[in-house]
């Protein structure tokens, strides 16, 4: 099935805000990807604890590079073949790259963490370069999910069932790969999609959890914006304190 310029335009024409589930993660993605190939850029190759530090964050990034391939294959590329058989194939075989990419990185990880000190920027700037055209293509793939995408799943699903669909992923990811993801997801979101973020989390996890999260979090938020945050839920401004 092609998608077609006519359901392209029905994204732009929504009137009321439909739910995105590919908005938020895809703040968070871009964000991590962008951080890590800045500090890969200015990693010092001669420096073994800047290697060592740089090198770890390129295999974080990956790993959850892998962890939401397989999310949004297993449901939402799954929701989309269920009622548009089809229409998830292109973004399905730039899916299949994606993870040969990520093969490919984790090797040039490998290479670099082992090179000698003097051989290390060869290997360095190897890395750099296809650390920046994997987040190229990522950031291309990105827009055609938030649109292409997006205009099938509206055109066929209800909000209510997106956020089953939605509710469903999350529910699947394990604790410390949802701690990872949380670490990016929540302090790069505005502070209304922040609010809302935490507030449907407050709702569904185990209050643990979501003290965890706000325990994670609040170091990297500025005081204003951890202000905003706690005035919002309506609760304590320090750590540890959630009121009910």
């Amino acid at each position: 099935m092609q998608i077609t310029s006519r359901e392209l335009e029905s994204v732009a024409a929504v009137e009321a805000p439909r739910f995105d589930m590919y908005s938020g993660i895809h703040k968070a993605l871009r964000a991590f990807m962008a951080d890590t190939l800045l500090a890969v850029g200015r990693m010092d190759p001669l420096d073994d604890s800047e290697v060592a530090q740089a090198s770890g964050r390129v295999l974080e990034l990956l790993a959850v590079c892998a962890g939401h391939l397989r999310h949004e294959n297993d449901f939402v590329h799954a929701a989309i073949e269920a009622r548009a058989p089809g229409a998830s194939a292109a973004i399905g075989h730039e899916h299949e790259d994606h993870e040969k990419h990520i093969a490919r990185l984790s090797d040039l990880v490998v290479v670099l963490r082992a090179a000698a000190p003097h051989t290390r920027a060869g290997a360095a700037s190897r890395l750099y370069s296809e650390l920046a055209l994997f987040i190229a293509e990522n950031f291309e793939h990105m827009r055609v999910e938030e649109t292409a995408h997006n205009a099938v799943l509206w055109a066929r699903y209800t909000d209510a069932e997106l956020v089953a669909i939605h509710d469903a992923l999350v529910a699947s990811i394990p604790p410390q790969e949802m701690m990872a993801i949380a670490r990016w997801l929540v302090p790069f979101q505005n502070p209304q999609d922040r609010f809302h973020l935490l507030a449907d989390m407050r709702a569904k996890a185990p209050a643990p959890a979501f003290q965890a999260v706000l325990d994670l979090v609040q170091p990297l938020l500025t005081t204003r914006e951890w202000s905003k945050l706690t005035g919002a839920l309506g609760i304590a401004s320090v750590p540890g304190l959630v009121a009910g």
